[in-house]
């Protein structure tokens, strides 16, 4: 694709094929999304219908499609670099003659040999693709370059050819080889050199997919080593991990240990110790030490592979604001092509003994000046950068309307458990009213039936403890658990639940349970259906990063609330520590998502920050979901930014980023806008009335060519601004 325009043709005739449902065609990264039905049209039909207009599209397994691409664009970008050699250097002579030895002999037959090869070799794809772009009735930025160079080729040949013919009139045969000629060889030039910015807002891409080694030692059942290639790993293989190398695949540490720089995926520098029974993920660097570990994931699979798929995912998703940008795109060259036979005509009739030649030149300098490309490359070459910055800091980013909108967020709102706190919350206390061995192995058997994160710290506080069997088992959403054994009737969970059972709770267990609370504890009570058997106090500390990250995000003029299914006392210790002057307590999932809602009705951009299943309703209304990257899967599904680390210091510098982001499109969008507004109208020669100044056709493919640079140039600067304490 050779603009904006490119892609919207290749997306307007996916679209118009029955069975595509849905089609994204991204011009930065020269990438398509297609939602379709198969039992309509195959790969095979898409691929036909793009070769038809003139582009092709790449079907390949995913396993070695990147592979694929990345070789066919080398190809594509050295055949670019060799095709600008020539143009430059048939090119220079042209330029030479035509603005300095005009008059020397066969000086118009030494510029006719020189441009010929340039326009019918080197410049052909420019009008092969005008052609075919054409016979669908679709222009693009090949239409306005084959036109221009064209129509000054043809004018001058005939001149050549037929110099009496001007000459009889009383005008002077002039030719315009110098043009033609130079417009494609700045042309080729500034492809080049925006192909080269191009490549390096994908350096994040690029800098995953090296992670991986290629090769890897596998260990047979003597214990024999041999180096096989990555793609030869089969789950269940014993490799071996030597000091310095990388990590080749996911998998279950099973022997020796060693310090694992796993920044990669994490953004923390801090090396990790892993010994047998952890897991180790591939791309991350081994230390000093070396290890055997038990591979159990490979391929598209591993941890590392879909992060890659997900930052390639968002890369190559559009911002709202690209979409009002494709539309102007699709109609900016037909008005071009018009406004360039308009100033043309305008010069036939108003400019008297030369109007011919200023009307050709006028016509031609508009349509090389016009550039699509700017406006094709502001938003997704900005996206990529910001997406790719992110994903260096520890950040995952679904999609590019997320980093657009995060730089509204009025509010940010945090789940309590395992967001704020480190989510491993521990017993510290217990208040037994009638310890025995048999309650406390009901309270243990019931627990260990639970899928709550707080059911864990009693199993593991009591984890010697024999189970029994039990009945009738029930979890009750947001209060807690109830079971029976040997017909006795026994429940554990938050105040609400006894309260629910008409259990008595007498003055000083309420005050023992407030005690416990105000101190930041959740208390769990135990009880059967008579009375209170026990109290339990379970603290789960607030992260050492907590405190600071709401300090910055205040500092940001973001305010931020805690909502969460504890007891009023220990969620205001929590809110207290994390310096969050907002909490609800006592909340539901189905809570936590109304309370979003009443925040966004009264007009505020509400961010959540969840790391359970039960925030995954409250992930989805937001608009900004951020999941902590040791949550559960369903939340991290559901949210569309992923914090690795579960670092909540990570949050303001999304933030900061998706500012810097939106900040770097606006720039881009403004300079590609005014360059157009301002140039067209002097390419059409608004000047000259006033100031005699008519703009050469040879400084407008120059300009044409440096717009694009500059944009994906302003995009790449995102690469080293600073957004906080990532590198």
């Amino acid at each position: 694709m050779s603009c904006a325009s490119c892609a919207g043709s290749i997306q307007s005739m996916l679209l118009a094929q029955p069975g595509i449902l849905q089609a994204d065609v991204n011009f930065a990264n020269t990438s398509a999304r297609v939602e379709y039905l198969p039992n309509l049209i195959q790969e095979q039909d898409m691929q036909k219908v793009v070769r038809s207009i003139g582009f092709d599209l790449l079907l390949a397994p995913a396993a070695s499609r990147e592979e694929k691409r990345d070789a066919i664009q080398q190809e594509q970008y050295y055949k670019l670099k060799r095709k600008t050699f020539f143009a430059l250097l048939l090119a220079l002579p042209v330029l030479v003659y035509g603005m300095f030895l005009m008059h020397a002999p066969y000086a118009n037959w030494i510029m006719f040999m020189g441009t010929t090869p340039l326009v019918f070799w080197v410049g052909r794809d420019f009008f092969v693709h005008a052609w075919k772009q054409a016979k669908y009735r679709a222009v693009n930025m090949d239409t306005l370059v084959a036109l221009s160079t064209g129509t000054a080729y043809i004018f001058s040949v005939f001149t050549l050819f037929f110099p009496e013919f001007w000459l009889e009139s009383g005008l002077e045969a002039h030719v315009y080889f110098e043009a033609a000629a130079v417009i494609i060889a700045f042309v080729l030039l500034g492809k080049l050199l925006e192909e080269r910015a191009k490549s390096h807002t994908s350096d994040a891409i690029n800098t995953l997919m090296g992670m991986q080694p290629k090769t890897v030692i596998r260990l047979n059942e003597q214990g024999e080593q041999q180096e096989i290639n990555i793609s030869d790993v089969l789950i269940e293989d014993l490799l071996l991990v030597r000091p310095g190398e990388k990590i080749p695949v996911d998998g279950l540490v099973v022997g020796g240990e060693s310090y694992v720089d796993e920044s990669m995926l994490s953004g923390e520098s801090v090396p990790v110790l892993k010994k047998t029974g952890e897991s180790v993920y591939a791309g991350t660097v081994n230390h000093r030490g070396s290890f055997q570990f038990r591979a159990q994931k490979i391929g598209q699979e591993t941890v590392l592979a879909q992060i890659i798929a997900l930052v390639r995912h968002a890369q190559g998703s559009k911002a709202p604001v690209q979409k009002l940008v494709d539309n102007i795109a699709s109609i900016f060259v037909p008005i071009v092509i018009g406004i360039a036979l308009l100033s043309m005509v305008v010069w036939f009739v108003f400019s008297g003994e030369h109007w011919l030649t200023q009307g050709i030149m006028a016509f031609v300098t508009v349509l090389v000046i016009a550039c699509p490309c700017a406006l094709g490359l502001a938003t997704p070459t900005a996206i990529m950068v910001g997406v790719g910055r992110a994903a260096a800091a520890g950040i995952l980013i679904k999609d590019a309307e997320s980093i657009e909108r995060a730089k509204d967020l009025d509010v940010l709102v945090f789940d309590k458990t395992g967001t704020l706190t480190v989510g491993r919350p521990q017993v510290t206390d217990s208040y037994w009213l009638d310890e025995n061995t048999v309650h406390r192995q009901v309270l243990v058997a019931m627990e260990r039936l639970s899928e709550h994160p707080l059911a864990d710290a009693i199993v593991s506080a009591w984890q010697k403890t024999e189970t029994l069997a039990l009945q009738n088992f029930e979890s009750i959403t947001g209060k807690g658990i109830t079971a029976e054994h040997d017909g006795i009737f026994y429940l554990a969970g938050n105040q609400k639940l006894m309260m629910l059972h008409e259990i008595s709770l007498s003055e000083s267990l309420l005050q023992k349970a407030a005690e416990y609370a105000r101190s930041g504890r959740t208390v769990i009570w135990f009880a059967n259906q008579q009375q209170v058997l026990a109290l339990i106090a379970i603290s789960d500390p607030i992260k050492e990063t907590t405190a600071a990250a709401i300090t910055q995000l205040h500092q940001a003029g973001i305010k931020t609330y805690m909502l969460t299914g504890d007891n009023g006392a220990t969620a205001a210790a929590i809110a207290q520590q994390a310096g969050i002057q907002h909490f609800e307590s006592e909340m539901l999932p189905e809570d936590k998502a109304n309370y979003i809602k009443k925040l966004q009705a009264q007009g505020k951009i509400v961010g959540m920050v969840g790391d359970g299943i039960n925030d995954s309703a409250a992930l989805a209304q937001a608009d900004v979901s951020i999941a902590m990257g040791k949550g559960s899967d369903m939340a991290m599904d559901v949210a569309k930014m992923t914090i690795i680390s579960s670092d909540l210091q990570k949050i303001p510098i999304a933030i900061r980023l998706s500012q810097l982001t939106v900040k770097t499109i606006r720039q881009n969008l403004f300079w590609a806008f005014i360059y157009n507004l301002v140039g067209i109208p002097i390419a059409a020669g608004i000047l000259y009335p006033s100031f005699g100044f008519l703009l050469s056709p040879m400084i407008a493919s120059a300009a044409m060519a440096l717009s694009s640079v500059s944009v994906v140039s302003n995009s790449l600067r995102l690469k080293w601004k600073n957004i906080g304490s990532a590198k």
